[in-house]
């Protein structure tokens, strides 16, 4: 035998549950006739007889009751598919994309860029590779210098210093070995500036920023950290002043059509928001 359809296996139910064609052809909008040719189709299709038939309706023949059993159950899991689909689409999603330190920062402080009463759901994407705004990497994007093409709406933000960091209650000393991420794994002008300048002596490397910060203040040497995530690790403390030639500014950056969507809209505006009462501590003026 062929395989029954689900759509003749809901038409069952129907007929089932109402007890015959009229209650089923009220319920579907299908006429009575056409209803009763597709059971007797199904029947054909099970090799089951499935109804009794007589002048006061279609009722169930152990067959029947049996397959409806069955049905139920499948009704029952279409049901909650369908609930599943539904709860993934019911509110829309905001991606933020940054590198790895300004997502770090974003998942910190998520709480100021949606309340709890706001309907939709956010993403914190860690894109330390740099975003490609042609194929939508992230709704929204956190960069360090202001695309000169494509379709995007560009906003200025704040600038972002660095410095050199050590682990607390290391000794001053000229000796000190560095700390860097691998030049496999720099990309940003930061990541690249220690092999560039003190090579010799770099001793630890890893291709993660996370784990850079982790290597520094657990004392393996001195390194360059941005200073909002420096100055808010109390387990180091920065050593000389901020290397100038690294800070960067922050260009809040959405395609041009999306940052239409109201939820774009209030993210871009709490990140700004945000950021400007952070600007003392991106510009490395809390230490």
């Amino acid at each position: 035998m062929t395989d029954a359809g689900w759509d003749d296996l809901k038409l069952f139910l129907h007929v089932a549950t109402e007890g015959g064609l009229s209650g089923a052809a009220g319920r579907t909008g299908l006429s009575a006739p056409t209803i009763g040719r597709r059971m007797l189709a199904l029947e054909r299709t099970t090799g089951r007889t499935l109804f009794i038939r007589s002048q006061q309706g279609y009722r169930l023949a152990p067959d029947g009751e049996t397959l409806l059993a069955h049905v139920r159950t499948m009704q029952r899991t279409a049901d909650n598919i369908a609930d599943w689909r539904g709860q993934a689409f019911a509110l829309p999603i905001v991606s933020i994309g940054a590198d790895a330190w300004l997502s770090g920062f974003i998942a910190d402080h998520t709480a100021n860029i949606r309340g709890k009463d706001d309907r939709f759901r956010l993403c914190c994407k860690s894109l330390h590779e740099g975003m490609d705004f042609t194929y939508r990497e992230a709704d929204v994007g956190l960069v360090g210098r202001r695309p000169e093409s494509g379709n995007v709406a560009i906003r200025r933000s704040v600038g972002v210093a660095h410095a050199v960091y050590k682990a607390r209650g290391l000794p001053e000393d000229g000796s000190l070995p560095w700390v860097s991420i691998g030049t496999e794994s720099s990309h940003a002008p930061a990541d690249k500036w220690v092999f560039q300048h003190h090579e010799a002596g770099v001793r630890t490397w890893t291709n993660s920023p996370g784990l850079l910060l982790r290597l520094i203040a657990g004392g393996n040497g001195r390194g360059v950290l941005p200073c909002f995530a420096g100055d808010s690790h109390a387990g180091m403390v920065r050593e000389g002043e901020i290397i100038t030639e690294l800070t960067y500014t922050i260009w809040i950056v959405a395609n041009d059509d999306d940052r239409h969507r109201p939820e774009v809209r209030h993210v871009i505006e709490r990140l700004g928001d945000l950021f400007r009462r952070e600007e003392k501590r991106f510009s490395g003026q809390m230490a």
